[in-house]
């Protein structure tokens, strides 16, 4: 049975979109079903329009689908990213957040491994706190954490975030990340889809009833 990965993610910009980007390409390439899904932007169009990289993110991703509560439930594991606001998710992730609160009531997404990615202007810009913000959530949710970790020469690579992949857009080529963190990206999103499947092959061998599910 095949892993499926939802990453879910908010991006303004761009930079996050190519961290989720590189995250769903290290899972799939590790034998996961992907669900690349951006959530909802809250920001009125004046507002975007004042940043002419923001608009131009915006339409370029306009027909891309948005995520929703059923592809939490539709996958086995969560990876999740956002840009960093003061060392917390940005709002249009964390209203996405706070739509969960029937699937937490009903444990539909307990047990599930999570991780998480962000990007701020600089190194020390509230990238571990923010990923620690996301942290709180998985608690909450009964989520098994999945951070990168110091297991691979990748994460030191990028920064040395063990947390999970962090982005300073002040270091890189007009904001987009460099290709240290994308390889970084992508070994987290490795690491997750090869956890989740020990963990469901687990699971089938202690219940084979599980093999029908």
């Amino acid at each position: 049975m095949t892993v499926k990965i939802a990453v879910i993610y908010y991006s303004a910009t761009g930079a996050v979109h190519a961290l989720a980007e590189a995250v769903a390409g290290g899972a799939a390439a590790a034998g996961a079903e992907i669900r690349l899904r951006p959530v909802a932007e809250l920001a009125r169009d004046h507002e975007i329009d004042r940043d002419p990289r923001w608009r131009e993110h915006v339409d370029a991703t306009a027909a891309t689908p948005e995520a929703s509560p059923a592809d939490l439930v539709w996958a086995d594991a969560l990876a999740f990213g956002t840009p960093t606001r003061f060392g917390t998710p940005a709002a249009p992730l964390k209203q996405f957040i706070d739509q969960t609160t029937e699937l937490w009531r009903d444990g539909l997404l307990a047990d599930k491994p999570m991780t998480a990615f962000t990007s701020a202007w600089n190194r020390h810009g509230g990238t571990e706190a923010t990923i620690l913000s996301l942290a709180n959530v998985f608690y909450h949710w009964g989520g098994l954490i999945v951070p990168p970790g110091y297991t691979d020469p990748a994460v030191y690579a990028a920064g040395g975030n063990p947390y999970g992949t962090s982005f300073a857009a002040s270091a890189g080529d007009g904001g987009a990340p460099d290709p240290a963190t994308l390889d970084a990206a992508r070994y987290q999103g490795r690491r997750l889809a090869r956890t989740t499947a020990v963990l469901l092959a687990g699971r089938r061998a202690a219940d084979p009833a599980l093999e029908t599910v």
